[in-house]
């Protein structure tokens, strides 16, 4: 058992019995906020109480045939039997110890916070700007395929349609967990539908997922705000240019801008303009403190410079590679349609906990 590394006894006791005080205090009864706040929290704890469950029924299974083995009053065959069994426990007690190991690992803290999802057309021109349509696309599809809601904040629409500039609002729980390697340039090679000799073009579109901020994540001074209201522009109709309703919200200090047009009603757009506002604070100061932390050791999967090129969807050929880890799936289908994304991310967030692992090593 010397070659497994166990998570340390005394934490694991701690997590226990903090999981038998939440379910008590439920049990008794609480009110409303903090029923919510204490079931939230017994809900991230039941998988992580399973998982030191199945590790000590592991444990406790080896050792019970570790004594057969040592025991000189067990007869010959049984002590046979043991050892025959013992390289499949000893296996089993290696899995359990590794899954509790990486449930154990230190959480982000906004890992389980929505997200503002932002997508801008990069070099290509009107190609790009449809380039940076499909990925919208297929994030929505993918939202759906996990339950979150996607709300467009902000659109300026390419000329050819896509997007030049979209940022959308993905909600659910557990979002940024799940979307949060996506931020990157992310790379196209096809042939444009106006290309008449068959050439494939490359061009490129740029992701940033930023962690929703509430207000306790982000303290704002009004002071620091230069609120501006202005005319919706967009592709006419009968309420456009009528109201004043589009919100523009600069922070001073940052000189952060950002600007909402998409609602008839100001006050939703000044809602909306700060939420975005401080999501795009709050990841700023989370870059700052990851770069201070990062300066010796690499923590994160690539460099999670968002001006590196992270993916390349290849429609000729139909594969989608992702440069961080080296991995290509023949399934550029699948992933533009949301349910091929799944495979991605996985490998990305394995790689990211094997870091982790590699980095407590």
């Amino acid at each position: 058992m010397t070659d497994i590394i166990t998570p340390p006894a005394d934490r694991l006791a701690a997590i226990l019995d903090r999981h038998a005080v939440l379910t008590a205090t439920l049990a008794a009864g609480a009110d409303s906020d903090t029923f919510v706040s204490l079931s939230r929290e017994l809900s991230e704890l039941d998988p992580v109480v399973e998982a030191i469950r199945t590790f000590k029924t592991a444990e406790s299974d080896l050792a019970e045939i570790d004594s057969l083995i040592g025991d000189p009053k067990t007869d010959r065959e049984m002590r046979a039997f043991a050892a025959d069994e013992r390289p499949a426990a000893m296996a089993q007690l290696a899995e359990a110890a590794r899954t509790l190991t990486i449930m154990l690992l230190p959480k982000d803290s906004a890992d389980e916070k929505s997200a503002i999802l932002e997508i801008r057309g990069g070099t290509g021109g009107d190609e790009a700007a449809l380039f940076a349509g499909d990925l919208l696309r297929m994030y929505t599809r993918y939202a759906a395929t996990k339950g979150w809601s996607v709300e467009i904040l902000s659109e300026s629409p390419g000329t050819a349609g896509g997007y030049k500039e979209v940022v959308a609002e993905v909600t659910g729980r557990g979002v940024f967990a799940r979307l949060k390697f996506e931020s990157g340039t992310h790379r196209v090679q096809r042939v444009p539908d106006t290309e008449a000799s068959g050439r494939i073009h490359t061009s490129a579109a740029t992701v940033a997922v930023l962690p929703e901020a509430e207000e306790v994540d982000v303290a704002i001074d009004e002071s620091d705000l230069r609120i501006e209201t202005m005319r919706s522009g967009g592709a006419g109709g009968q309420h456009v240019n009528k109201t004043e309703s589009a919100i523009r919200i600069t922070h001073i200090p940052t000189n952060t801008v950002v600007l909402v047009q998409e609602e008839r009603s100001q006050h939703r757009n000044r809602a909306k303009a700060m939420s975005m506002l401080r999501a795009r604070l709050y990841d700023a100061e989370r870059s700052r403190k990851d770069a201070e932390r990062a300066q010796d050791r690499k923590l994160q999967v690539g460099s999670g410079d968002r001006s590196e090129r992270i993916r390349t969807y290849n429609f000729p050929q139909g594969r989608v590679t992702d440069h961080r880890i080296n991995l290509t799936l023949y399934k550029l289908d699948e992933v533009m349609m949301g349910t091929g994304l799944d495979q991605l991310l996985d490998a990305l967030i394995a790689e990211h906990q094997a870091e982790q692992l590699a980095a407590q090593a």
